[in-house]
């Protein structure tokens, strides 16, 4: 049986997607947690640290959003199937359910990806506070609004050393948000 199409499944350009509102009848599942590519890091990172069920993932996961967000299987599961045709994990079926591990091409992978994996739990500890309630006020949202607009009209000029100090720009104040610090 496929899964309906979910806004979660669109793979957008700036990694954010437009929140539908109760007003308008949205019945979405809230604010996006994952960007593109964000799960295909973590699963390995977290196989990585224990060999597991996709189900033991799904309860992981809950774990670090504190029980405030699940993933749907109908997510975990297509992610693990592409991790596995990558040769990143390797799955056992043992008593009908598959146990998943790290191969060396996985480890690797992990290895390269260490700062884009500090990044997907960075967002994590972000999303999680959003998630409890902690939603942006009207000037928090109008400002990433203006950042989000900065960065598509820079569209095209983005040379090694503009890409550089943006990164770091947009990672530092990133980093002093979640950590609750002035720059």
């Amino acid at each position: 049986m496929r899964e309906h199409h979910h806004p979660h499944h669109r793979d957008e350009r700036d990694g954010f997607e437009k929140r539908p509102t109760r007003e308008r009848g949205g019945g979405g599942r809230g604010p996006r947690v994952f960007a593109p590519g964000d799960l295909k890091l973590l699963l390995p990172a977290l196989i990585a640290e224990q060999p597991c069920h996709g189900y033991d993932l799904i309860r992981q996961i809950e774990g670090l959003f504190d029980g405030a967000y699940s993933p749907s299987p109908g997510v975990i599961y297509p992610t693990l199937t592409f991790l596995e045709e990558s040769d990143l994990i390797s799955g056992d079926a043992e008593g009908g359910k598959k146990r998943y591990t790290i191969t060396d091409a996985g480890r690797l992978f992990l290895s390269e990806q260490a700062v884009a994996l500090d990044g997907v739990r960075m967002r994590i500890d972000v999303s999680k506070r959003s998630l409890r309630g902690q939603d942006r006020p009207p000037e928090i949202h109008e400002a990433v609004h203006n950042l989000r607009h900065a960065l598509h009209s820079h569209h095209g000029r983005w040379s090694p050393e503009e890409i550089a100090r943006v990164a770091a720009l947009l990672n530092s104040t990133a980093q002093s948000i979640a950590d609750g610090k002035a720059q």
